[in-house]
């Protein structure tokens, strides 16, 4: 069951004292993990860099589509940029759920693959209907073509501050992101036309209002003013911080 979209993997709802699983983890963990797991040990195709783990994390060599863990062992599962690269999403998100209690995915949506294509990304995904819409890169015939993944993953996040309040207040421009408990409600090359049309055909005003949530003014400015604080802090940690050790 969906509970809400997260602007961002570091503004989850993880209860204190929760035993917490990061699939996928990569070169890039989330701090918050206990236990972390990858496929791939030696083979950086997949990520950006070398598998890294954090102090007091347990790393364990392992298939997402065949985690090895009792049901319900984690009381949250963290899951981010993963679910594009696998075989068989429907059997990867089954292992989610049947470990965890309740997490969080994100994965590149369809306008963030339009403008940071990955040859290692097999899926596209949307948000549709609060369901995770997957579809078959291939199958929709969508090319890699022009990769600004620099621009997009570090120069404007790098040195731009109003693209860094775009991504904390409108994080579905870019990813899917979606928090749930119990199940995750997915389709995978889904034969309906109306889910086709979002990945095949030009969008409709309609269509992106569904995406993307028209909101009023207050809760934009309320949206805005929160993503400001919140990089200003982020700016704050990071270098002053790091200045007095």
């Amino acid at each position: 069951m969906k509970l809400r979209n997260p602007s961002s993997r570091f503004k989850l709802n993880i209860p204190n004292g929760a035993k917490v699983l990061d699939v996928g983890s990569g070169h890039n963990p989330h701090p918050r993990a206990n236990v972390i797991t990858d496929k791939f040990v030696s083979d950086n195709f997949h990520r950006s860099d070398n598998i890294r783990v954090i102090k007091n994390q347990k790393f364990i060599e392992a298939d997402g589509e065949r985690l090895p863990f009792e049901d319900k062992e984690f009381d949250y599962v963290i899951c981010c940029h993963v679910i594009e690269h696998v075989e068989n999403p429907e059997k990867f998100v089954n292992e989610l759920c049947r470990v965890g209690k309740s997490g969080y995915l994100e994965a590149p949506s369809l306008i963030g693959e339009f403008l940071v294509p990955k040859q290692s990304h097999k899926w596209v995904l949307l948000e549709i209907d609060e369901k995770i819409v997957i579809m078959d890169k291939e199958k929709i015939g969508l090319k890699n073509s022009h990769d600004f993944g620099f621009l997009f993953l570090d120069h404007l996040p790098g040195h731009s501050l109003g693209f860094k309040i775009l991504q904390r207040t409108q994080p579905q421009v870019l990813n899917v992101a979606y928090e749930w408990r119990d199940s995750i409600e997915i389709l995978v090359n889904p034969s309906d036309q109306k889910y086709i049309d979002y990945f095949t055909k030009p969008w409709s005003p309609d269509m992106y209002e569904s995406v993307i949530p028209h909101r009023g003014l207050l809760r934009e400015v309320v949206s805005a003013t929160s993503a400001t604080f919140d990089i200003a802090k982020s700016v704050f940690r990071s270098r002053v911080l790091q200045r007095s050790k």
